[in-house]
């Protein structure tokens, strides 16, 4: 049986389903919500305000660029230069608000450039990770440790996240069609009162596939994952 006599053939299954329940009196339970917006996220950094103090001066403030997606954050105008083993990222934007650890987020193709190995994680979770040489316009970092490969992620409300029928925590598949379609796998869900619905994934990702921001994806949570493969 090919795809279309297959979605033909589950479309006639539902129908009946419904004018079964109908006939009983009885009123189906909705849907969970499927598609999700996009966020593509370039190369970042976010720092404490000790951190902002060696590379802009003392008593430097970040000042806003432009608001970004998630409630009170911000792109802003300072930016810094990355300094790996093997070369050199200019211009790489500062993401406020501070931070209670300094961070910097790069794609794969951003570590390779630089010369690090760094592994994908979670947020804020930068224990053990490689360092890296920051260089402002006043002065210079040596951090130990701090860059990662961000974790695909799914920022929902609990409202959102009961809408969705997911969890904090769990992990989801992602689908995406046209011509450059695929699966993206291992998409954390993170819910907190104070997000905006939306998938977050860097710009490598966003090129392999062929994402723009703003597009809309599919999420797959695991049974239908176990069902549809």
């Amino acid at each position: 049986m090919n795809e279309a006599a297959r979605t033909e053939l589950a479309a006639y299954i539902k129908q009946l389903v419904l004018e079964e329940l109908a006939g009983h009196g009885l009123a189906p339970c909705r849907e969970p919500l499927v598609m999700v917006p996009v966020g593509v996220s370039a190369r970042h950094m976010h720092v404490t305000k000790e951190h902002m103090a060696v590379l802009f001066g003392p008593g430097s403030e970040l000042t806003v660029h432009r608001p970004i997606s998630q409630p009170g954050q911000f792109a802003a105008n300072e930016q810094v230069t990355l300094v790996g083993p093997k070369g050199t990222i200019e211009r790489v934007r500062i993401l406020g608000p501070y931070r209670k650890k300094t961070q910097i987020e790069l794609a794969p193709s951003d570590a390779r450039r630089l010369g690090l190995e760094p592994p994908v994680r979670r947020s804020g979770d930068i224990a053990g990770t490689p360092g890296i040489t920051v260089i402002g316009p006043y002065g210079k970092l040596e951090l130990d440790e701090g860059c990662i490969i961000a974790e695909r992620h799914i920022h929902m409300t609990p409202a959102d996240a009961e809408a969705y029928g997911v969890r904090n925590g769990q992990k989801v598949k992602v689908r995406v069609d046209g011509v450059k379609g695929g699966i993206m796998d291992h998409v954390m869900i993170r819910v907190r009162d104070d997000f905006k619905l939306e998938l977050h994934i860097d710009t490598d990702d966003a090129n392999g596939f062929g994402i723009k921001n703003g597009s809309m994806l599919a999420i797959i949570r695991e049974e239908e994952g176990q069902n549809r493969w």
